[in-house]
């Protein structure tokens, strides 16, 4: 056996470990003024999207019709002839100024959601941030009502017309929401006002895929979760895909057995309208059809095509109108997308 000298060995592993750790603090110190540059692009472009003149004009008939008589009727028709269908003649609306149901939902939004301030506030916001992204975005007029808690409807939105269904974000366990399955009423909470305006917005940027694939339709939902990232950077992701954080933890922390599943059963090219049930559409948990199932959130195959366009914009210099342009099947390839584990 040949001699060692333990004395140069120790020497040359000190030598070796102060050598790895000066490379190993210099990397650090280049993700952290890379972080930093970030964050401060972040900031420049948040002020600068804060300086976009926006004027809200907010109606809120829902105050209007809870404080009018029945002689006010008429004036009412006049100012939001939207609102009265013609075929309803006025001792319909003389009628509800009076019925105790109304008139508590009447009560419970105004409790709720008192002078609207923190939510116009939140809207301002968002369409600031629309306008950056698509400068063509119009300003509608925003008009709050009760819609007798009509939870498909409870936003609808034109060119020039914003309409919210106050009475359909009170909190998922007021007791008007006690006969709608509870998936369904964990979304109708004012914390969900801004974001669901934020997915009508986005729908009008992005087509629904002619493309009957699994992956098309999943990166749809991944492309309007994305636009929601951009015009609401200060809001959970929860928010964004009406998850609790039980849910989002769920999703994050099985990531990788779900896209594994995916993959596995060969799903993404399928064309098995199935799998909108049981992957996409609203429901109270995705359906692997496995014991871990009533564990899942619903529309997880919504969060993997978020996951997906996340990718694909961290990977590729592109803005957001040229992703949505894009067809599902790019988007996929040059995303390098790998699952967290």
């Amino acid at each position: 056996m040949c001699p060692v000298n333990l004395n140069a060995a120790v020497l040359k592993v000190k030598r070796l470990s102060k050598y790895l750790a000066i490379k190993v603090l210099g990397v650090v110190l280049i993700v952290t003024l890379l972080g930093l540059q970030g964050c401060r692009k972040d900031e420049q472009r948040e002020e600068k999207i804060a300086q976009i003149p926006v004027e809200l004009n907010i109606s809120r008939f829902d105050r209007e019709f809870a404080q009018a008589e029945a002689t006010d009727i008429p004036a009412l028709k006049s100012k939001y002839p939207y609102l009265f269908p013609a075929q309803y003649p006025d001792n319909i609306w003389e009628a509800k100024l009076t019925d105790t149901i109304q008139n508590e939902l009447e009560e419970e939004i105004h409790k709720a959601f008192g002078d609207f301030e923190r939510e116009s506030n939140d809207l301002k916001a968002l369409f600031q941030h629309a306008k950056f992204y698509f400068p063509q975005t119009n300003v509608p007029h925003i008009v709050t009502i009760t819609s007798d808690v009509g939870y498909n409807d409870r936003v609808i939105l034109t060119d020039s017309l914003l309409i919210l269904g106050l009475d359909n974000y009170l909190g998922q366990d007021h007791h008007f929401y006690e006969g709608i399955q509870r998936y369904i009423a964990a979304g109708l909470d004012r914390n969900y006002l801004t974001s669901d305006v934020a997915s009508a917005l986005s729908k009008q940027h992005i087509k629904f895929p002619r493309k009957r694939t699994f992956l098309s339709r999943m990166i749809y939902y991944g492309k309007e979760l994305h636009i929601k990232d951009s015009l609401l950077p200060n809001i959970s992701d929860g928010q964004k895909i009406g998850y609790s954080q039980a849910e989002m933890d769920w999703a994050m922390a099985n990531e990788e057995q779900i896209w594994r599943y995916f993959v596995e059963r060969e799903l993404l090219y399928s064309t098995d309208a199935k799998l909108d049930r049981r992957f996409l559409d609203p429901a109270p948990f995705s359906k692997f059809q496995l014991e871990l199932d009533s564990e899942s959130p619903g529309r997880l195959g919504r969060y993997l095509g978020w996951q997906i366009v996340r990718a694909f914009m961290a990977n590729n210099q592109l803005t957001l109108s040229q992703m949505i342009a894009l067809p599902s099947d790019e988007i996929f390839k040059k995303s390098n997308y790998k699952p967290r584990k």
